[in-house]
């Protein structure tokens, strides 16, 4: 009898050849005699020692290009030149004129533009809208290697260099600015980027399938303008067409199932949720429902009015006048966007930019298996392009030695863009094709100790799992499978990962496996047998997960387990632990100014903080990014996880740099130069109480002398050793000298 994770196999593999083409199965293009290319070409010397004329596809990208699956421009090249095509790579070009862009000369197909793994903005700025002094993603972490918006700049350049040549943009940047969407960094709405970028097609999602396809219609000659009807892929039409049915998306935006978040000090892990089953399972409810009190997850009633196939529908959003003149109506957006969102049963959705009608295709088909195995088994060098010679690429040095085993997310944390670029169904490698990289990692990347730096993925714990029936994930729409509770139609069996580590670790010259990517502890307590592998076997002294927060208010925004989950899985990592005879560390992530966090909130957190003895020495402040449920909160001041009215919910938001600062340093309490401001607001708020010398204090009551001095002229910092008379360190827990747990980032 088959294990129910070969029947879960099975049955994505049968659901998705059904419903869309593989991507492995076309007919080569003609210029796939040439064979594979060493590195992709990034110069005429490179073509010509290749035997080419010509590129048929240029990609234009803002990181340096190395030839590794975990880098997007790389992917996606041996992916196309995989099909046949002679594919060139345009990397980090001096934006000033077209001249960098006309390097390879002129493409036979068409120009495809990437921002890189990373939006151009969140790789400049950081949280307070400050210019970053590095960037990853650059030979020696050069700073200032690629514009703002690169996908808007590298697109008009391309469009000068060559403006006959078929434009296709893609990337997260892309992606994730497919609609009208609001922008931290200019704090207003823009456009969708395929009006601003003049584009002829956008590719959003990972988009393997789109542009594969894609790229062969153009190749036989088919115009770029004409091809409308491939999935997760956006295009701007001037009308709708009239074998299409408009349906308002006012008439989804309508309450189904009230599901009443459990207080997260007392939850209770792996209550169900049936009602994701059906669209008309959803709809079901009665009108004298009076458990709405607390913070819900609203589903959209079905359309019973109708008859017309999904496909042939097409949801009207709110035009992009409209989502700019009226927050609440972008929050409606935003909202319907998401629940748009699962292939099985995502509608087009249409959203109209003055006389233009920007027009989004139903998400992507998820890979198979077999075609993640294709994508991930190609014949990647594994390392920078030679241009780079002996520069330092951070980036390359984070994951030279890890293994990518699956992508997507069902997390559903609305602070989180995963979900709306690589969706929430889970696509995972095969367990063989996991096991030839690693040993591909030991036999050709130089440097190799033997220790594999991380087996993972968006989430470290989602490898296989996915939902029990497949006429329940066609339907659903839900926004998470693990909020408020770990659905009961979640297939939550971990022994598909326990036997990769098993199999991993036992390979020749293989000494250790270590998991980097973030752990969804509430998903591994369901299996204490992978709490105990992973805990013995597989952590090299730190593990790193996630609370957010610890207060219930905030955690319902960010659609975060409570922290009864997080206190289950510090039981059992402490108890596997010591059975190991290994002393070892949880390392929390937190976020500050998070879109529903008040300043009592963040004083909870300290307290916290302060009760589990965590010192943290960097700490995240919410970053708005775009397409992002919490961004939709920070902007509209409404919550999208229920009904959005001009009188719903109303959220707080910590807006200023003053707030944001505050907020920030109460998750660091312990840092005496922070120690002045909080003083002055827990007065404020009529917490005295929690300044003094005393165990039950959240600061003391006195600042060291020196340090002092310097917050009040220059604010320098550095350890104060001078400290004012009364002042006794040695009994002041706040400042006792001890060794720090390592701090976390996001």
């Amino acid at each position: 009898m088959r294990s129910s994770q070969a029947l879960l196999v099975t049955r994505v593999e049968i659901y998705t050849s059904l419903t869309a083409k593989p991507v492995n199965s076309y007919r080569p293009y003609w210029a796939k005699r040439f064979g594979t290319a060493p590195m992709l070409p990034m110069s005429r010397a490179e073509m010509d020692a290749l035997g080419w004329d010509s590129c048929d596809i240029i990609l234009v990208s803002g990181d340096a290009y190395i030839d590794h699956p975990s880098f997007g421009a790389a992917l996606i090249g041996r992916l196309l030149e995989a099909q046949g095509f002679r594919v060139g790579i345009i990397a980090q070009p001096d934006w000033q004129s077209a001249s960098a862009f006309k390097v390879l000369g002129k493409p036979n197909l068409y120009f495809g533009v990437t921002a890189g793994n990373m939006d151009s903005m969140v790789n400049r700025y950081t949280a307070d809208r400050k210019i970053r002094s590095d960037d990853a993603y650059t030979p020696n972490a050069e700073a200032n290697k690629r514009p703002d918006r690169a996908v808007l700049v590298y697109s008009q350049r391309c469009k000068e260099a060559y403006s006959d040549v078929p434009l296709v943009i893609g990337s997260i940047e892309a992606s994730l600015r497919r609609i009208a969407h609001y922008d931290y960094w200019s704090d207003k709405v823009r456009r969708s980027i395929l009006i601003d970028s003049k584009a002829d097609i956008l590719l959003y999602g990972n988009a393997e399938r789109a542009i594969v396809e894609l790229s062969h219609r153009i190749a036989r000659g088919e115009p770029v303008h004409e091809i409308q009807d491939i999935r997760g892929t956006a295009y701007i039409r001037k009308q709708v067409p009239d074998d299409f049915i408009e349906v308002p998306s006012t008439r989804l935006d309508r309450p189904g199932v009230v599901e009443k978040h459990e207080d997260p000090y007392a939850m209770k892990m792996g209550k169900g949720d049936a009602s994701c089953a059906t669209d008309d399972k959803a709809g079901d409810t009665t009108a004298g429902d009076t458990t709405a009190a607390a913070p819900t997850i609203s589903l959209p009633l079905p359309l019973k009015a109708t008859k017309v196939p999904r496909d042939r529908q097409v949801i009207r959003m709110p035009s992009y006048e409209e989502v700019v003149s009226d927050p609440v109506m972008y929050a409606h957006a935003s909202r319907v966007l998401h629940l748009e969102a699962n292939p099985g049963n995502a509608r087009a959705l249409v959203q109209r930019h003055g006389q233009r009608e920007v027009w989004l295709n139903a998400p992507p088909i998820p890979l198979s298996t077999k075609e993640m195995d294709y994508v991930y088994d190609l014949p990647y060098a594994r390392k920078p392009h030679p241009a780079y010679k002996d520069a330092n690429i951070p980036a390359w040095e984070m994951i030279r030695f890890s293994v990518n085993i699956m992508r997507g997310c069902f997390g559903g944390c609305t602070f989180c863009s995963i979900t709306e670029h690589e969706g929430r169904i889970i696509q995972s490698r095969s367990e063989d094709s996991v096991l030839r990289e690693i040993e591909e990692i030991r036999d050709k990347v130089d440097g190799f100790t033997g220790v594999i730096s991380d087996l993972g993925g968006p989430t470290a714990n989602m490898y296989r799992l996915s939902c029990k029936s497949e006429e329940i994930e066609k339907n659903c729409r839900k926004l998470s499978c693990v909020y408020p509770g770990v659905c009961e139609n979640l297939n939550t069996d971990h022994s598909a990962l326990i036997q990769l580590y098993r199999k991993a670790r036992n390979l020749r010259g293989v000494k250790k496996i270590l998991i980097g990517s973030g752990l969804r502890y509430d998903l591994a307590v369901k299996s204490p047998e992978y709490v105990k592998e992973l805990v013995q076997h597989h952590v090299g002294g730190y593990l790193k997960i996630a609370p957010e927060h610890s207060e219930e208010n905030v955690l319902s925004k960010m659609m975060k387990p409570g922290m009864g989950a997080y206190d289950e899985f510090k039981r059992m990592f402490e108890k596997f632990s010591a059975e190991a005879g290994k002393k070892q560390y949880l390392i929390p992530y937190f976020i500050a100014a998070h879109p529903g966090t008040t300043d009592e909130d963040m004083i909870n957190l300290a307290l916290w903080l302060k009760r589990n003895d965590f010192r943290l020495d960097q700490v995240q402040t919410f970053t708005p990014t775009p397409m992002a449920m919490a961004t939709a909160m920070y902007h509209s001041g409404k919550n999208p996880l229920r009904k959005v009215t001009a009188d719903s919910e109303t959220v707080p938001v910590a807006k200023t740099g003053t707030i944001r600062k505050l907020q920030k340093a109460f998750i660091r309490y312990h840092d005496p130069q922070n120690w002045p401001m909080l003083r002055e607001a827990l007065k404020k708020m009529g917490r005295a109480d929690l300044i003094g010398n005393g165990k039950k204090h959240l600061v003391p009551a006195y600042q060291p002398a020196v340090l002092q001095q310097i917050v009040q002229s220059d604010g320098s910092r550095f350890q104060a050793k001078a400290m004012p008379k009364g002042f006794n360190q040695t009994k002041n827990p706040a400042y006792k000298h001890k060794a720090k747990k390592p701090g976390a980032s996001r």
